[in-house]
């Protein structure tokens, strides 16, 4: 982490500084690390898919409270208040994507998931006669706490497992490197 804020974090807002730029919103930082050393990829200017499931639901303050604030540079003024466990999410999607895939085929076992440690996001399904079906290449992200980044990840990978759809696939090795 110390490397990443060294060279990515601080260049960044030094950057901002130096260029005279004021920013107000959220800035993702995509990183590709090799060889562990930390590489800039993109930058975004926005909460996308899956950074948005981890943050947010730590998040105890109201989002919209927070974001007048930003917006009225007042943000310094109100305590940040997060859940202290740690978030892992991972992302189901449909066989085939992000090619060609099914639409319309049942969910089974999204209500086996337990509340008190994950949730699910739909992303792309459909309910129809009562049934959660497909209805994207992204399906769902399955979000779970732990007391670490490893135990947050055991946890998703566990809650996933009771979940299924026919071409059902998402990423085992999530968080290898915490191992």
């Amino acid at each position: 982490m110390k490397k990443i804020e060294e060279k990515v974090i601080r260049p960044t807002v030094e950057g901002l500084k130096k260029e005279g730029l004021e920013y107000r919103g959220f800035l993702f930082l995509g990183l590709m690390i090799a060889n562990e050393e930390p590489y800039m990829i993109e930058y975004n200017c926005r909460m996308g898919d899956p950074e948005t499931e981890v943050v947010i639901p730590r998040l105890k303050n109201d989002l919209v409270q927070l974001l007048a604030a930003a917006a009225n540079q007042q943000l310094d003024q109100i305590t940040i208040e997060t859940d202290p466990r740690t978030a892992c999410t991972v992302v189901a999607v449909s066989g085939g994507y992000p090619g060609e895939y099914k639409k319309g085929i049942p969910i089974n076992g999204l209500a086996d998931v337990n509340p008190a440690d994950s949730m699910v996001f739909h992303m792309g399904t459909n309910s129809e006669n009562g049934k959660v079906l497909t209805n994207g290449g992204r399906v769902f992200c399955l979000t779970s706490y732990g007391r670490s980044i490893f135990d947050a990840v055991e946890i998703s990978k566990e809650e996933m497992e009771k979940i299924s759809f026919t071409g059902m696939e998402y990423r085992r090795d999530i968080g290898y490197e915490f191992e």
